[in-house]
């Protein structure tokens, strides 16, 4: 399957709708480069349910949201990861609808750890963390815990079963490639990731931002194509002679927006430290390897 994005979605601002049998979507009011059209905010069943992925800190949404779930209860608050468009409102709804966060990890407190615009929600405190494997269920759904590391380290996928349906967070995007920005983000991570979730059998993944994805495991499996082949032309602009993560970008995202150019830098960067600890590339400058590099070091191929 070759790659090609959907970035087509149909919604409106403040309504939360139905999209599939037992799911409701309503979309947070923060497009952005990162975000496309903003957060989707996912509801699972009818009466008592969970809600994925809860949004920024906009307490318009999550009126909107509480307004348009009046009558039923919030029995759960599930988190894929702790960048701020994802995690901030639960806290919000905590407060006031006194239920507890169940998710990921906290956000990671130190080193360079650039999420984008978004930025990290190092606020976010979870009442029961989840592991991989777990199941979660409410009255009328069960839904299973995947840990999906590489975009961050604490990402986490959610499987409703037996539907099929996987919520895909921002390790699996329709309308865009993720960002993986280390220290936190790791490429060898993202990659196994997606192999894991391409020999799951889900039927349809439901990101949190953009279009549902349908023959995901293709997707999927497109996607690791993909970063294999952005690697190749990491490998091609280090023998070309180019040693800078800014020269690389300039030369592998021809007609880039501009906003875009610092999370390449971030992705490039993912790509070349898998690259030094396989032994292909080394760092130029600088004595402590690739545990003191940065975005600004200079690299070479391992055999110049």
């Amino acid at each position: 399957m070759a790659l090609s994005f959907n970035r087509e979605i149909r919604f409106e601002y403040g309504t939360l709708e139905t999209v599939a049998p037992g799911l409701r979507r309503i979309v947070a009011r923060n497009p952005s480069p990162y975000t496309l059209h903003g957060t989707g905010t996912y509801v699972v069943g009818t009466g008592e349910v969970a809600v994925i992925d809860p949004g920024p800190d906009d307490p318009a949404h999550v009126d909107a949201l509480l307004e348009g779930l009046d009558g039923e209860v919030v029995s759960h608050v599930l988190v894929t990861h702790t960048h701020n468009d994802h995690s901030p409102a639960a806290a919000h709804l905590r407060a006031r609808c006194g239920v507890a966060i169940w998710g990921c990890a906290p956000h990671p407190t130190s080193g360079d750890t650039f999420t984008g615009e978004a930025g990290g929600d190092t606020d976010y405190r979870p009442d029961r963390l989840l592991i991989d494997g777990e199941i979660i269920e409410g009255r009328d759904w069960t839904i299973e815990v995947v840990h999906t590391p590489g975009h961050t380290s604490n990402h986490l996928c959610y499987a409703l079963q037996p539907q099929g349906i996987l919520f895909s967070g921002d390790h699996v995007m329709g309308w865009s490639t993720s960002v993986v920005s280390p220290p936190d983000g790791d490429m060898r991570a993202y990659l196994r990731s997606l192999e894991r979730l391409a020999a799951r059998s889900d039927r349809i993944y439901w990101p949190t931002h953009g279009p549902a994805i349908e023959s995901p495991q293709d997707y999927a499996r497109a996607l690791h194509a993909h970063r294999l082949q952005r690697e190749a032309m990491v490998v091609d602009a280090l023998r070309a002679g180019l040693e800078s993560i800014p020269a690389m970008v300039q030369r592998i995202y021809t007609g880039l927006d501009p906003r875009l150019v610092r999370p390449a830098g971030r992705t490039t960067w993912a790509h070349l430290r898998c690259l030094v600890e396989d032994g292909k590339a080394c760092v130029i400058d600088g004595e402590g390897g690739l545990a003191s590099a940065t975005l600004e070091s200079r690299y070479r191929l391992a055999n110049d």
